[in-house]
Protein backbone atom coordinates (compact mmCIF):
# COMPACT_ATOMS: atom_id res chain seq x y z
CA UNK A 1 0.00 0.00 0.00
CA UNK A 2 1.30 3.46 -0.84
CA UNK A 3 1.99 5.59 2.26
CA UNK A 4 -0.38 8.48 3.03
CA UNK A 5 2.53 10.91 2.97
CA UNK A 6 3.28 9.99 -0.63
CA UNK A 7 -0.33 10.42 -1.70
CA UNK A 8 -0.55 13.82 -0.03
CA UNK A 9 2.73 15.10 -1.45
CA UNK A 10 1.76 14.01 -4.94
CA UNK A 11 -1.63 15.73 -4.77
CA UNK A 12 -0.31 19.00 -3.41
CA UNK A 13 2.98 19.51 -5.21
CA UNK A 14 3.02 17.27 -8.26
CA UNK A 15 6.31 15.82 -7.08
CA UNK A 16 6.94 12.20 -6.31
CA UNK A 17 8.76 11.91 -3.00
CA UNK A 18 11.01 9.02 -2.14
CA UNK A 19 8.93 6.52 -0.19
CA UNK A 20 9.21 3.04 1.24
CA UNK A 21 6.89 0.09 0.68
CA UNK A 22 6.67 -2.64 3.29
CA UNK A 23 5.27 -6.15 3.29
CA UNK A 24 5.17 -9.07 5.69
CA UNK A 25 3.60 -11.60 3.29
CA UNK A 26 5.36 -15.02 3.53
CA UNK A 27 8.34 -13.39 5.22
CA UNK A 28 9.86 -13.49 8.69
CA UNK A 29 10.70 -9.79 8.45
CA UNK A 30 9.42 -6.54 6.97
CA UNK A 31 10.96 -5.57 3.65
CA UNK A 32 11.53 -1.91 2.86
CA UNK A 33 12.19 -0.69 -0.69
CA UNK A 34 12.37 2.84 -2.05
CA UNK A 35 9.69 3.86 -4.51
CA UNK A 36 9.91 7.16 -6.30
CA UNK A 37 12.23 10.13 -6.58
CA UNK A 38 11.77 13.44 -8.35
CA UNK A 39 9.09 14.72 -10.70
CA UNK A 40 6.01 12.64 -11.47
CA UNK A 41 6.44 13.42 -15.18
CA UNK A 42 9.52 11.18 -15.07
CA UNK A 43 7.29 8.24 -14.22
CA UNK A 44 4.05 9.06 -16.00
CA UNK A 45 0.73 10.46 -14.85
CA UNK A 46 -0.14 10.25 -11.17
CA UNK A 47 -3.85 10.12 -12.02
CA UNK A 48 -3.37 6.70 -13.64
CA UNK A 49 -1.20 5.30 -10.85
CA UNK A 50 -2.86 2.53 -8.84
CA UNK A 51 -0.82 1.37 -5.83
CA UNK A 52 -0.32 -2.35 -5.34
CA UNK A 53 -1.05 -3.27 -8.99
CA UNK A 54 0.90 -4.09 -12.10
CA UNK A 55 -0.22 -1.91 -15.01
CA UNK A 56 -0.37 -3.46 -18.49
CA UNK A 57 -0.34 -1.22 -21.57
CA UNK A 58 -1.96 -2.68 -24.69
CA UNK A 59 -1.81 -1.75 -28.36
CA UNK A 60 -4.15 -3.22 -31.01
CA UNK A 61 -7.16 -5.35 -30.18
CA UNK A 62 -5.94 -8.04 -27.80
CA UNK A 63 -8.00 -11.20 -27.32
CA UNK A 64 -10.19 -10.97 -24.17
CA UNK A 65 -9.20 -14.57 -23.41
CA UNK A 66 -5.59 -13.44 -23.11
CA UNK A 67 -6.36 -10.36 -21.04
CA UNK A 68 -8.45 -12.50 -18.68
CA UNK A 69 -5.20 -14.17 -17.60
CA UNK A 70 -4.38 -11.04 -15.61
CA UNK A 71 -6.11 -11.21 -12.18
CA UNK A 72 -7.91 -7.94 -11.42
CA UNK A 73 -6.67 -8.08 -7.83
CA UNK A 74 -3.08 -7.62 -9.04
CA UNK A 75 -3.34 -6.10 -12.51
CA UNK A 76 -4.98 -3.25 -14.35
CA UNK A 77 -5.07 -3.23 -18.15
CA UNK A 78 -5.22 0.05 -20.07
CA UNK A 79 -5.04 0.94 -23.75
CA UNK A 80 -2.19 2.99 -25.18
CA UNK A 81 -1.39 6.26 -23.49
CA UNK A 82 -4.02 5.68 -20.80
CA UNK A 83 -1.39 3.42 -19.24
CA UNK A 84 1.06 6.17 -18.35
CA UNK A 85 2.78 4.11 -15.64
CA UNK A 86 2.94 0.77 -17.46
CA UNK A 87 5.01 -2.10 -16.07
CA UNK A 88 4.60 -4.19 -19.25
CA UNK A 89 3.40 -3.78 -22.84
CA UNK A 90 1.23 -6.24 -24.77
CA UNK A 91 0.84 -5.70 -28.54
CA UNK A 92 0.17 -7.38 -31.89
CA UNK A 93 1.13 -5.50 -35.07
CA UNK A 94 1.59 -2.00 -33.63
CA UNK A 95 5.01 -0.60 -34.62
CA UNK A 96 6.40 0.28 -31.22
CA UNK A 97 8.36 3.51 -30.87
CA UNK A 98 10.92 4.15 -28.14
CA UNK A 99 9.00 7.15 -26.80
CA UNK A 100 5.99 4.87 -26.15
CA UNK A 101 8.00 2.80 -23.67
CA UNK A 102 7.89 4.38 -20.21
CA UNK A 103 10.89 4.03 -17.92
CA UNK A 104 8.60 1.96 -15.68
CA UNK A 105 8.27 -0.81 -18.32
CA UNK A 106 9.94 -4.10 -17.37
CA UNK A 107 8.81 -6.31 -20.25
CA UNK A 108 7.25 -6.33 -23.73
CA UNK A 109 5.38 -9.25 -25.27
CA UNK A 110 3.92 -9.65 -28.74
CA UNK A 111 0.72 -11.69 -29.18
CA UNK A 112 2.04 -13.63 -32.15
CA UNK A 113 5.23 -14.79 -33.81
CA UNK A 114 8.05 -12.45 -34.75
CA UNK A 115 9.27 -9.14 -33.36
CA UNK A 116 9.88 -7.08 -36.50
CA UNK A 117 7.60 -4.32 -35.16
CA UNK A 118 9.60 -3.97 -31.94
CA UNK A 119 13.08 -2.36 -31.77
CA UNK A 120 14.60 -5.40 -30.05
CA UNK A 121 18.18 -4.15 -29.71
CA UNK A 122 17.03 -0.92 -28.09
CA UNK A 123 14.53 -2.70 -25.83
CA UNK A 124 16.89 -5.41 -24.57
CA UNK A 125 17.35 -3.74 -21.22
CA UNK A 126 13.55 -3.80 -20.78
CA UNK A 127 13.08 -7.54 -21.40
CA UNK A 128 11.30 -8.49 -23.89
CA UNK A 129 10.27 -10.84 -24.63
CA UNK A 130 5.33 -24.31 -40.00
CA UNK A 131 3.52 -31.89 -47.93
CA UNK A 132 4.42 -32.53 -50.53
CA UNK A 133 2.43 -32.53 -53.77
CA UNK A 134 2.03 -29.67 -56.29
CA UNK A 135 -1.33 -28.81 -54.76
CA UNK A 136 -1.66 -25.25 -56.04
CA UNK A 137 -0.94 -26.23 -59.65
CA UNK A 138 -3.29 -29.17 -59.30
CA UNK A 139 -6.12 -26.98 -58.03
CA UNK A 140 -5.66 -24.56 -60.93
CA UNK A 141 -5.58 -27.45 -63.40
CA UNK A 142 -8.85 -28.86 -62.04
CA UNK A 143 -10.42 -25.42 -62.24
CA UNK A 144 -9.45 -25.21 -65.91
CA UNK A 145 -10.82 -28.70 -66.61
CA UNK A 146 -14.05 -27.77 -64.85
CA UNK A 147 -14.47 -24.77 -67.11
CA UNK A 148 -14.05 -27.11 -70.12
CA UNK A 149 -16.43 -29.72 -68.72
CA UNK A 150 -13.63 -32.31 -68.63
CA UNK A 151 -13.05 -32.67 -64.87
CA UNK A 152 -14.69 -36.11 -64.40
CA UNK A 153 -13.00 -37.50 -67.50
CA UNK A 154 -9.49 -36.31 -66.68
CA UNK A 155 -9.33 -36.32 -62.86
CA UNK A 156 -7.60 -39.72 -62.58
CA UNK A 157 -5.70 -39.60 -65.88
CA UNK A 158 -3.98 -36.26 -65.16
CA UNK A 159 -2.91 -36.87 -61.55
CA UNK A 160 0.53 -38.05 -62.71
CA UNK A 161 1.19 -34.49 -63.89
CA UNK A 162 1.39 -33.36 -60.27
CA UNK A 163 3.35 -36.13 -58.64
CA UNK A 164 5.22 -35.27 -55.48
CA UNK A 165 7.41 -37.05 -52.94
CA UNK A 166 6.63 -39.14 -49.92
CA UNK A 167 7.67 -37.49 -46.64
CA UNK A 168 8.58 -40.77 -44.96
CA UNK A 169 12.30 -41.31 -45.06
CA UNK A 170 13.08 -37.75 -46.14
CA UNK A 171 15.16 -35.37 -44.01
CA UNK A 172 13.79 -32.19 -42.46
CA UNK A 173 16.16 -29.52 -41.16
CA UNK A 174 14.58 -27.36 -38.46
CA UNK A 175 16.29 -24.00 -37.97
CA UNK A 176 15.22 -22.63 -34.58
CA UNK A 177 14.10 -25.05 -31.88
CA UNK A 178 11.82 -22.93 -29.75
CA UNK A 179 8.17 -23.74 -29.06
CA UNK A 180 7.15 -23.97 -32.74
CA UNK A 181 10.41 -25.49 -33.95
CA UNK A 182 10.28 -28.26 -31.36
CA UNK A 183 6.65 -29.05 -32.27
CA UNK A 184 7.61 -29.15 -35.98
CA UNK A 185 10.44 -31.59 -35.21
CA UNK A 186 8.13 -33.88 -33.22
CA UNK A 187 5.47 -33.89 -35.96
CA UNK A 188 8.08 -34.63 -38.63
CA UNK A 189 9.39 -37.61 -36.68
CA UNK A 190 5.82 -38.90 -36.32
CA UNK A 191 5.54 -38.77 -40.13
CA UNK A 192 8.61 -40.99 -40.43
CA UNK A 193 11.06 -38.25 -41.38
CA UNK A 194 14.68 -37.94 -40.31
CA UNK A 195 15.16 -34.67 -38.41
CA UNK A 196 18.17 -32.43 -37.96
CA UNK A 197 18.10 -29.22 -35.95
CA UNK A 198 20.06 -26.10 -35.16
CA UNK A 199 19.54 -23.49 -32.43
CA UNK A 200 22.48 -21.77 -30.70
CA UNK A 201 20.19 -20.61 -27.90
CA UNK A 202 18.43 -23.92 -27.23
CA UNK A 203 17.00 -23.92 -23.70
CA UNK A 204 16.85 -26.99 -21.47
CA UNK A 205 13.06 -26.70 -21.42
CA UNK A 206 12.77 -26.85 -25.23
CA UNK A 207 15.51 -29.49 -25.52
CA UNK A 208 13.34 -31.81 -23.43
CA UNK A 209 10.53 -31.38 -25.99
CA UNK A 210 12.62 -32.55 -28.95
CA UNK A 211 12.28 -36.03 -30.46
CA UNK A 212 15.00 -38.35 -29.24
CA UNK A 213 16.08 -39.17 -32.79
CA UNK A 214 16.89 -35.57 -33.76
CA UNK A 215 20.46 -34.89 -34.88
CA UNK A 216 21.56 -31.52 -33.47
CA UNK A 217 24.06 -29.58 -35.60
CA UNK A 218 26.53 -26.83 -34.74
CA UNK A 219 25.69 -24.50 -37.66
CA UNK A 220 22.95 -23.71 -40.15
CA UNK A 221 25.15 -24.91 -43.03
CA UNK A 222 25.77 -28.32 -41.48
CA UNK A 223 22.08 -28.63 -40.61
CA UNK A 224 20.73 -28.01 -44.14
CA UNK A 225 23.37 -29.82 -46.20
CA UNK A 226 21.52 -33.16 -46.48
CA UNK A 227 17.99 -31.86 -45.99
CA UNK A 228 15.12 -32.46 -48.40
CA UNK A 229 13.03 -29.89 -46.54
CA UNK A 230 14.15 -26.90 -44.47
CA UNK A 231 11.84 -25.24 -41.96
CA UNK A 232 12.61 -21.75 -40.60
CA UNK A 233 11.36 -21.05 -37.06
CA UNK A 234 13.42 -18.09 -35.88
CA UNK A 235 12.49 -14.48 -35.07
CA UNK A 236 13.36 -11.60 -37.34
CA UNK A 237 15.74 -9.21 -35.58
CA UNK A 238 17.12 -6.13 -37.30
CA UNK A 239 20.56 -4.62 -36.80
CA UNK A 240 24.03 -5.92 -36.13
CA UNK A 241 24.02 -9.51 -34.95
CA UNK A 242 20.38 -9.85 -36.05
CA UNK A 243 18.73 -12.35 -38.38
CA UNK A 244 18.08 -10.19 -41.47
CA UNK A 245 19.04 -12.27 -44.52
CA UNK A 246 20.41 -15.06 -42.33
CA UNK A 247 19.49 -17.54 -45.06
CA UNK A 248 21.95 -15.99 -47.51
CA UNK A 249 24.05 -17.14 -50.43
CA UNK A 250 26.50 -19.15 -48.30
CA UNK A 251 23.65 -21.16 -46.78
CA UNK A 252 21.56 -21.47 -49.96
CA UNK A 253 24.56 -22.67 -51.96
CA UNK A 254 24.70 -25.61 -49.55
CA UNK A 255 21.15 -26.78 -50.32
CA UNK A 256 20.94 -30.12 -52.08
CA UNK A 257 19.23 -30.18 -55.47
CA UNK A 258 15.47 -30.35 -55.01
CA UNK A 259 15.46 -29.01 -51.44
CA UNK A 260 12.25 -27.27 -50.35
CA UNK A 261 12.59 -24.18 -48.16
CA UNK A 262 9.57 -23.59 -45.88
CA UNK A 263 9.48 -20.08 -44.47
CA UNK A 264 6.50 -19.31 -42.26
CA UNK A 265 8.60 -17.23 -39.87
CA UNK A 266 9.46 -13.93 -41.61
CA UNK A 267 10.19 -13.06 -45.24
CA UNK A 268 13.18 -10.89 -44.36
CA UNK A 269 15.10 -13.91 -43.08
CA UNK A 270 15.80 -15.00 -46.67
CA UNK A 271 18.04 -13.32 -49.25
CA UNK A 272 15.60 -13.28 -52.18
CA UNK A 273 18.23 -12.67 -54.87
CA UNK A 274 20.39 -15.57 -53.71
CA UNK A 275 17.33 -17.81 -53.49
CA UNK A 276 16.15 -16.81 -56.98
CA UNK A 277 19.55 -17.73 -58.42
CA UNK A 278 19.29 -21.11 -56.70
CA UNK A 279 15.72 -21.74 -57.90
CA UNK A 280 16.65 -20.73 -61.46
CA UNK A 281 19.34 -23.41 -61.57
CA UNK A 282 18.04 -26.18 -59.32
CA UNK A 283 14.89 -28.22 -58.96
CA UNK A 284 14.07 -26.74 -55.58
CA UNK A 285 11.01 -25.04 -54.14
CA UNK A 286 10.26 -22.07 -51.88
CA UNK A 287 7.02 -21.98 -49.87
CA UNK A 288 6.19 -18.97 -47.71
CA UNK A 289 3.25 -16.95 -46.45
CA UNK A 290 5.06 -13.62 -46.81
CA UNK A 291 5.12 -11.43 -49.96
CA UNK A 292 8.26 -11.29 -52.07
CA UNK A 293 8.60 -8.77 -54.89
CA UNK A 294 11.30 -10.84 -56.60
CA UNK A 295 9.83 -14.33 -56.29
CA UNK A 296 6.09 -13.69 -56.46
CA UNK A 297 5.70 -15.20 -59.95
CA UNK A 298 8.61 -17.66 -59.93
CA UNK A 299 7.56 -21.11 -61.14
CA UNK A 300 9.33 -22.74 -58.19
CA UNK A 301 7.87 -20.46 -55.52
CA UNK A 302 4.51 -20.76 -53.77
CA UNK A 303 3.59 -17.61 -51.85
CA UNK A 304 0.48 -17.87 -49.70
CA UNK A 305 -1.58 -15.32 -47.75
CA UNK A 306 -0.26 -14.77 -44.23
CA UNK A 307 -3.12 -16.40 -42.33
CA UNK A 308 -1.26 -18.19 -39.54
CA UNK A 309 -2.84 -16.27 -36.67
CA UNK A 310 -6.06 -15.21 -38.38
CA UNK A 311 -8.37 -17.58 -36.55
CA UNK A 312 -10.08 -16.66 -33.31
CA UNK A 313 -8.48 -19.68 -31.65
CA UNK A 314 -4.98 -18.62 -32.74
CA UNK A 315 -5.49 -15.08 -31.49
CA UNK A 316 -6.74 -16.40 -28.14
CA UNK A 317 -3.78 -18.76 -27.80
CA UNK A 318 -1.21 -16.12 -28.78
CA UNK A 319 -2.62 -13.56 -26.36
CA UNK A 320 -2.83 -16.11 -23.55
CA UNK A 321 0.79 -17.19 -24.07
CA UNK A 322 1.97 -13.58 -24.11
CA UNK A 323 0.00 -12.77 -20.95
CA UNK A 324 1.39 -15.83 -19.14
CA UNK A 325 4.92 -14.88 -20.19
CA UNK A 326 4.44 -11.39 -18.75
CA UNK A 327 2.92 -12.68 -15.52
CA UNK A 328 5.71 -15.17 -14.84
CA UNK A 329 8.35 -12.53 -15.41
CA UNK A 330 6.70 -9.84 -13.27
CA UNK A 331 5.66 -12.12 -10.41
CA UNK A 332 8.61 -14.51 -10.08
CA UNK A 333 11.36 -13.39 -12.47
CA UNK A 334 11.02 -16.48 -14.68
CA UNK A 335 11.82 -15.91 -18.38
CA UNK A 336 10.18 -17.92 -21.15
CA UNK A 337 9.69 -17.31 -24.88
CA UNK A 338 12.08 -14.34 -24.98
CA UNK A 339 13.92 -13.31 -28.14
CA UNK A 340 16.65 -11.35 -26.35
CA UNK A 341 16.94 -12.53 -22.72
CA UNK A 342 18.18 -15.98 -21.64
CA UNK A 343 15.51 -18.57 -20.82
CA UNK A 344 15.48 -18.86 -17.04
CA UNK A 345 13.31 -21.36 -15.17
CA UNK A 346 13.33 -20.45 -11.51
CA UNK A 347 12.43 -22.51 -8.44
CA UNK A 348 10.01 -21.06 -5.96
CA UNK A 349 11.47 -18.58 -3.53
CA UNK A 350 12.59 -20.36 -0.35
CA UNK A 351 10.52 -19.62 2.74
CA UNK A 352 11.51 -16.37 4.48
CA UNK A 353 13.37 -14.98 1.50
CA UNK A 354 13.09 -12.20 -1.03
CA UNK A 355 14.31 -12.24 -4.61
CA UNK A 356 16.45 -9.70 -6.44
CA UNK A 357 16.61 -9.95 -10.25
CA UNK A 358 19.46 -7.96 -11.82
CA UNK A 359 19.93 -7.36 -15.55
CA UNK A 360 23.52 -6.57 -16.51
CA UNK A 361 25.81 -6.35 -19.47
CA UNK A 362 27.38 -9.74 -20.11
CA UNK A 363 30.88 -9.13 -18.85
CA UNK A 364 33.15 -10.78 -16.26
CA UNK A 365 32.93 -9.93 -12.57
CA UNK A 366 29.34 -8.66 -12.42
CA UNK A 367 28.04 -11.42 -10.15
CA UNK A 368 31.02 -10.98 -7.80
CA UNK A 369 30.27 -7.24 -7.45
CA UNK A 370 26.61 -7.97 -6.72
CA UNK A 371 27.52 -10.59 -4.09
CA UNK A 372 29.95 -8.15 -2.47
CA UNK A 373 27.19 -5.56 -2.09
CA UNK A 374 25.03 -8.08 -0.24
CA UNK A 375 27.92 -9.10 2.00
CA UNK A 376 28.57 -5.47 3.02
CA UNK A 377 24.88 -5.13 3.92
CA UNK A 378 24.96 -8.19 6.17
CA UNK A 379 22.48 -10.09 3.97
CA UNK A 380 22.93 -13.84 3.39
CA UNK A 381 22.41 -15.26 -0.11
CA UNK A 382 20.46 -18.53 -0.07
CA UNK A 383 20.66 -19.34 -3.79
CA UNK A 384 21.63 -17.56 -6.99
CA UNK A 385 21.27 -18.20 -10.73
CA UNK A 386 23.21 -16.57 -13.55
CA UNK A 387 22.23 -16.92 -17.22
CA UNK A 388 23.46 -15.05 -20.27
CA UNK A 389 22.50 -14.52 -23.89
CA UNK A 390 24.50 -12.38 -26.27
CA UNK A 391 25.32 -9.07 -24.62
CA UNK A 392 22.95 -9.42 -21.68
CA UNK A 393 23.17 -11.40 -18.43
CA UNK A 394 20.35 -12.16 -15.99
CA UNK A 395 21.18 -12.69 -12.33
CA UNK A 396 18.64 -13.89 -9.77
CA UNK A 397 19.53 -13.88 -6.08
CA UNK A 398 17.33 -15.14 -3.22
CA UNK A 399 18.20 -13.49 0.09
CA UNK A 400 17.46 -14.84 3.56
CA UNK A 401 15.21 -12.55 5.67
CA UNK A 402 15.03 -14.67 8.84
CA UNK A 403 16.58 -13.06 11.89
CA UNK A 404 15.95 -9.54 10.60
CA UNK A 405 13.38 -7.16 12.02
CA UNK A 406 13.27 -5.00 8.92
CA UNK A 407 15.21 -5.82 5.79
CA UNK A 408 16.04 -2.42 4.31
CA UNK A 409 16.75 -2.86 0.61
CA UNK A 410 16.91 0.82 -0.30
CA UNK A 411 20.66 1.28 0.07
CA UNK A 412 21.79 -2.12 -1.27
CA UNK A 413 19.51 -1.88 -4.32
CA UNK A 414 20.84 1.56 -5.19
CA UNK A 415 24.44 0.39 -4.79
CA UNK A 416 23.85 -2.65 -7.04
CA UNK A 417 21.85 -0.73 -9.65
CA UNK A 418 24.53 1.96 -9.98
CA UNK A 419 27.35 -0.54 -10.53
CA UNK A 420 29.03 -0.10 -13.89
CA UNK A 421 27.37 -2.54 -16.30
CA UNK A 422 24.07 -2.93 -14.42
CA UNK A 423 20.98 -2.07 -16.51
CA UNK A 424 18.19 -2.65 -14.00
CA UNK A 425 17.27 -4.39 -10.77
CA UNK A 426 14.02 -5.61 -9.28
CA UNK A 427 13.08 -6.68 -5.76
CA UNK A 428 10.38 -9.37 -5.93
CA UNK A 429 8.74 -9.61 -2.54
CA UNK A 430 4.98 -9.71 -3.02
CA UNK A 431 3.90 -6.10 -3.66
CA UNK A 432 2.99 -5.60 -7.35
CA UNK A 433 4.44 -2.62 -9.17
CA UNK A 434 7.20 -1.77 -6.71
CA UNK A 435 10.87 -2.61 -6.20
CA UNK A 436 12.11 -1.70 -9.69
CA UNK A 437 15.20 0.45 -10.33
CA UNK A 438 17.33 1.41 -13.33
CA UNK A 439 20.58 3.12 -14.11
CA UNK A 440 19.48 5.76 -16.62
CA UNK A 441 22.57 7.48 -17.96
CA UNK A 442 24.18 7.59 -14.53
CA UNK A 443 20.99 8.70 -12.72
CA UNK A 444 19.22 6.41 -10.27
CA UNK A 445 15.63 5.78 -11.34
CA UNK A 446 13.44 3.99 -8.78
Amino acid sequence: MIPTALRTAARTSGRRSAAAFHTTASLAADVSVEHGRGEWKTYGDITTYKPGHFQIKTYNKISPHGLARFPKEQYEVKEGEKAANAHAILLRSHKLQEEEVNLTVRAIARCGAGTNNVPVARMTELGMLLGSRRIVDGINHMYSLGEQGLARERVEKDKAMFGGRELKGKTLAVIGLGHIGAATARDAEALGMNVTGYDPGLSIENALKLPRSIALKDSINSCVGDADYISLNIPYIKGEGGTHGIIGKDVIDGFKNGAVLLNFARGELVDSEALKTHLDNNDGKYVSDFPDDLLWNHSNAVLLPHLGASTAEAEDAAASMAADTIREFLESGTIRNSVNFPATSLPNRPENSIRLAVVTQNKPGMLAHISEAFAKSGLNIQQQINQSRGNVAYNVIDVDTSGHGVVDFKAVQEEITMLDGVLSSRVIYGVPGTGYAKNVGGDYFV
